[in-house]
């Protein structure tokens, strides 16, 4: 996934400034992507020059403008071409998964720490991606409801439904990794050696 197609498939619910943007990206904690304001807008700035989308700037007092980015028929065809093809796997990197593979390394009560840690940032991600669901389900996120607002009524349940299922799929992951990490915690402790 890149980038460009989070911020064309965000941009075809509302037009948005690339600060209104950074604002999503960043205060969207438990979101599908993140991305920090110093990738934000060179990459709008390219996807302008290429006709994906179009900025226009919007007065914001009586000295003070913004520029506003709204999705070309260009860049919605571009979004759904990459909507329709199946992405490739990309490569593993996952920081926890290559600890772990090392504990062997450390003592065991300081690896059973590191577990614990994670398995309490696995239980907050589940728990932010289940309200965030709830809220998807009621209708309560401004995004959403820009994005119902434009489109046929009696799509507005699949349309719901569709989203909801990826934050209850980030809650399920969440969980199976703190699960994951229990099991490790009782690995460590059936391996510690036998005092003397």
């Amino acid at each position: 996934m890149s980038l460009q197609h989070a911020l064309l498939g965000v941009l075809e619910a509302r037009a948005m400034s690339g600060y209104d943007l950074a604002r999503f990206f960043d205060g969207s904690s438990g979101w599908v992507w993140s991305a920090p304001q110093s990738q934000i807008y060179p990459i709008l700035r390219r996807m302008e020059e290429a006709g994906l989308i179009q900025g226009d700037d919007e007065l914001r007092g009586p000295r003070l403008t913004r520029t506003v980015y709204t999705v070309t028929p260009k860049g919605v065809a571009e979004l759904r071409h990459w909507l329709g093809t199946a992405a490739k796997p990309t490569p593993v990197r996952d920081h926890m998964l290559l600890q772990a593979l090392h504990f062997d390394m450390i003592e065991p009560d300081a690896a059973h720490a590191v577990l614990e840690q994670f398995i309490t940032e696995q239980e907050k991600a589940a728990e932010e991606a289940d309200a965030h669901r709830d809220r998807l389900l009621q209708h309560d996120t401004p995004l959403l409801r820009e994005r119902l607002s434009q489109r046929e009524s009696a799509d507005h349940k699949r349309i719901v439904q569709l989203k909801a299922h990826v934050f209850a799929g980030m809650a399920a992951v969440a969980r199976t990794r703190a699960e994951w990490a229990r099991e490790g915690q009782r690995l460590l402790i059936a391996q510690e050696p036998e005092a003397d």
